[in-house]
Parts: C-alpha cells; sequence; structure tokens
C-alpha cells in the first residue's frame, strides 16, 4: 500500500483554469489545507507546466484526471507526471484488472524515477452524476451501490490505495473495505454553506467520523469571503 502522508484531512478543489487565481488561492490557503486537486479543466488548460507553476507553494497536488483508456496508454500518462508533485492521482475502475494493475505499477515507477513515496493512485468508481437510469443505459443493471462496491473490491484487489466516494457510500466501503483503504470524499458542505445545487451533502465533521479519509472541498473554499477563516473552521469543526 502506498505511504498514507499524515496530512490534514482537507483538500482544495481548485476549478479553475486561471493560474493567477489558483496562485492567489494556494497563498492563502496554505498551512490551513492538506493539499490542492487539480482537476481536468486546470490541466487542458495549463497542462504540465501549469502544475509546476504551482510547486514553489509545496503543498502535495491530488491530480484528478480520471485516466480511463489502454493499459498501456494509463501507464505511460502516470509516468509522464513523475516531474510533478502528484501525491494521489485517479483512474477509472471500469478500465478493468489490467488497466488498474498498470496503473499501479508504473506509480511505483515513478517512485523510482523521483526518489520519493509514490502517488497513491485511486479508483473512480460510478460518477455521482449518473443515477439508476444512466447506469442502466450503459448495459449494467445492477443498484449502484452494489455496483459501487464490486468496483471498489475489484480496485482493492488490484492493490490501489483506495477509491473517490460519495459521502452516502463511506460506512458500506469502510465496512467492506477496511480502515486501511483510503476513502477520498467529495461532496462535503460545511454547516450552514449553501448546498447549491446538491441535495444530498454532508458536512466535514460528518464524513470524517463515518471514516473519509480526505474530504474534497470546492466552492465553501473557493468562493468564501475569507478562504482562510473557512479552512480553519471547517479543520476545527473536525477535532
Amino acid at each position: 500500500m502506498g505511504m498514507k502522508p499524515k496530512l490534514n484531512p482537507l483538500i482544495c478543489a481548485l476549478d479553475t483554469t486561471d493560474l493567477d487565481e489558483a496562485n492567489s488561492l494556494i497563498e492563502k490557503l496554505r498551512g490551513h489545507i492538506g493539499a490542492i486537486k487539480l482537476g481536468l479543466e486546470f490541466f487542458t488548460a495549463n497542462g504540465a507546466s501549469g502544475v509546476r507553476k504551482l510547486e514553489h507553494h509545496q503543498i502535495p497536488v491530488f491530480l484528478d484526471l480520471k485516466f480511463h483508456d489502454i493499459p498501456n496508454t494509463v501507464a505511460k500518462a502516470i509516468k509522464a507526471t513523475a516531474g510533478i508533485n502528484t501525491f494521489m492521482m485517479t483512474v477509472h475502475t471500469s478500465g478493468g484488472r489490467a488497466m488498474l494493475q498498470a496503473a499501479i505499477d508504473a506509480s511505483m515507477e515513478v517512485s523510482i524515477i523521483t526518489g520519493k513515496a509514490r502517488p497513491m493512485i485511486i479508483g473512480v468508481t460510478v460518477l455521482t452524476s449518473l443515477d439508476q437510469a444512466d447506469l442502466n443505459m450503459t448495459g449494467v443493471k445492477d443498484n449502484i451501490n452494489d455496483q459501487v462496491l464490486r468496483l471498489a473490491d475489484l480496485t482493492q484487489s488490484c492493490g490501489l490505495d483506495g477509491v473517490v466516494s460519495s459521502p452516502y457510500e463511506i460506512s458500506a466501503l469502510r465496512k467492506q473495505c477496511g480502515h486501511d483503504f483510503t476513502l477520498v470524499v467529495p461532496g462535503i458542505r460545511p454547516e450552514g454553506s449553501d448546498k447549491d445545487d446538491q441535495k444530498r451533502t454532508m458536512t466535514p465533521a460528518e464524513a470524517i467520523k463515518k471514516g473519509a479519509s480526505y474530504l474534497v472541498i470546492g466552492r465553501p473554499l473557493t468562493k468564501a469571503k475569507d478562504p482562510q477563516a473557512a479552512a480553519q473552521a471547517i479543520y476545527k469543526s473536525l477535532n
């Protein structure tokens, strides 16, 4: 299993394509969060060089690109991030066993190349935007929860570090996968914050209590009048 850095469990999702905005947010939040999450929009706009331009903050990077391709391509894509300060990356578990194993092997090669701990590889099971009807249209007749648990089981059996989990799957996943499996949980809304369009959310303290390893928080931090105070308040609520 990967090294589990003893981090502050808060990961801020920098959902922006703007490098200056990303820099200024990290400047405010540094020391109050454990890592930043850079997703497809930031990476597509700025590439690996954009990620490197944030390195001087010395904050761990969760590179959330959800790779899903043939095993060789996924392995090469993971190795291509060797120069970037990534502590965690995502792949789609529905890519299957050979792809998942290629991903974990590639992460070990990254460690050999860099001399640092390998990036943790986290599986994405069923996208939270999909409902039962959507899943059925893709030919999966099982109930969403069963599909999530099946894919988590596959992920764990391939030696990956954990999965991305909605707040409502934490308990079932903990029960099935044990306490060493990393659960990265988005869909978290701090007490009293605007729930936006998400009806089913959970507070940070509830999610940690249920067994979340890391909490991915976007707008409640990035759109806060004082992001630093917001991060401090969330962190305080966990203890």
